[in-house]
């Protein structure tokens, strides 16, 4: 059969007779807009094994053109979604990436025809571990498939198919979103024109597998993660996640952020309680992340997630990295921050030698910041300057009029 599309009016959620199903209360109550492909055939997995059906949830801005060479997909991080350019319609909160996707901006919706993938494993739309698996009629929990970035890409890919996009004229993302650019370089040469991997690396570092691992020990020590079955039990995992996500969101800042935001600030209060409330500033600030986060993630997901990010590593799959690269014809600028001590710059270096090593078009950008790993999603005016500056040149080699 055929896959389909269709806007996504609702998402299912698991029963939750208790009401702590946050997440899901969020997605049941809320249309949530865009659009979802539904892949009927077998999707083959790294793993060895297979998916099927698969969801896949979408959003898009611009208008693709008569040639469909204007297509950009903007792949997200580890906790991103769909919603680039929007208020998220759990969150309330403005589009992840505002101030780079929109009308005038460096990935000029005006010009381009903009796609947003939630990526497979995900929360928000796209099959997941809290989704129902047909063959029992629960949710997937831990008999999900372990899943990779490959995996990801593949369904991405998927999806262009689905709308008809021989070549993508830019494949651009951070973090996570830098390895799926990463992924769609090596494994669809011929399919982008260009390349952003931002703030990424050709493997997984051997620390960042740590700060994950102790992310999802504390999911799975809390009591209420149940074996990862809680949706079926009507409980959620919160403690254990908001613990994952203050963990995580200290590697996603500098020391120099940290220090300028909050010093040694004292929270609401004149002197120290001696106990173990939030006294500084930077505690209430970690706390208020992780209470926040259980409110639009999945503590599956984000088990299936860390451990993809784990698993990549372009020399295993390709024998080396620059024979991931061999004979490609994409454009790349790949970009670092110098505050960023969770992808620092040298990782970035070993992109740009391994391209180099096979005499790929590449550019590559070190920027000035102490936002640390999440500039890229921060207000930082030269990160703009040099997308608007790298897309417009492509765009002009690849023949694409000015909006």
């Amino acid at each position: 059969m055929a896959p389909s599309s269709s806007p996504i009016a609702t998402v299912a959620a698991a029963s939750d007779p208790q009401g702590r199903d946050s997440l899901g209360a969020a997605l049941a109550d809320r249309p949530l807009p865009g659009f979802r492909l539904t892949l009927d055939a077998p999707l083959q997995l790294d793993s060895g094994g297979s998916l099927a059906p698969v969801t896949v949830a979408y959003q898009t801005y611009g208008t693709l053109n008569a040639a469909r060479s204007n297509a950009v997909l903007v792949c997200h991080a580890l906790t991103g979604d769909q919603f680039v350019a929007e208020a998220s319609p759990i969150t309330g909160k403005p589009g992840w990436w505002e101030g780079m996707v929109g009308p005038g901006l460096p990935i000029d919706t005006n010009r381009f025809f903009v796609i947003c993938v939630n990526v497979l494993g995900g929360c928000i739309g796209t099959t997941g571990p809290r989704d129902v698996d047909p063959r029992t009629g629960k949710p997937y929990g831990l008999s999900f498939p372990v899943i990779t970035v490959g995996d990801m890409v593949r369904s991405q890919r998927a999806l262009i198919d689905h709308l008809g996009i021989d070549q993508l004229f830019c494949v651009i993302g951070g973090s996570m979103g830098g390895m799926q650019v990463l992924q769609w370089a090596a494994m669809y040469p011929d399919r982008v024109f260009c390349a952003v991997p931002i703030a990424a690396a050709v493997r997984h570092s051997a620390q960042n597998i740590a700060f994950h691992e102790v992310g999802r020990q504390a999911i799975m020590a809390d009591p209420e993660w149940c074996g990862g079955d809680y949706l079926a039990q009507g409980r959620q995992p919160s403690r254990g996640l908001s613990v994952a996500r203050m963990t995580a969101h200290i590697t996603y800042l500098s020391e120099q952020a940290l220090h300028r935001k909050f010093g040694r600030n004292l929270q609401d209060r004149e002197r120290l309680t001696f106990g173990f409330d939030a006294d500084f500033q930077v505690e209430s600030y970690l706390r208020y992340q992780g209470r926040t986060f259980v409110d639009r993630f999945d503590a599956n997901s984000y088990l299936y997630i860390t451990r993809a990010m784990d698993y990549f590593d372009l020399a295993r799959d390709f024998g080396s990295v620059s024979a991931a690269f061999k004979g490609t014809r994409t454009r790349f600028c790949v970009v670092s921050f110098t505050s960023d001590w969770l992808f620092p710059t040298r990782e970035s270096r070993a992109i740009v030698q391994a391209l180099n090593a096979v005499a790929a078009n590449v550019s590559f950008v070190e920027l000035v910041s102490d936002k640390g790993h999440d500039a890229f999603l921060l207000d930082e005016p030269e990160f703009l300057a040099v997308m608007r500056g790298f897309i417009d040149g492509c765009a002009e080699h690849r023949g694409l009029a000015r909006a």
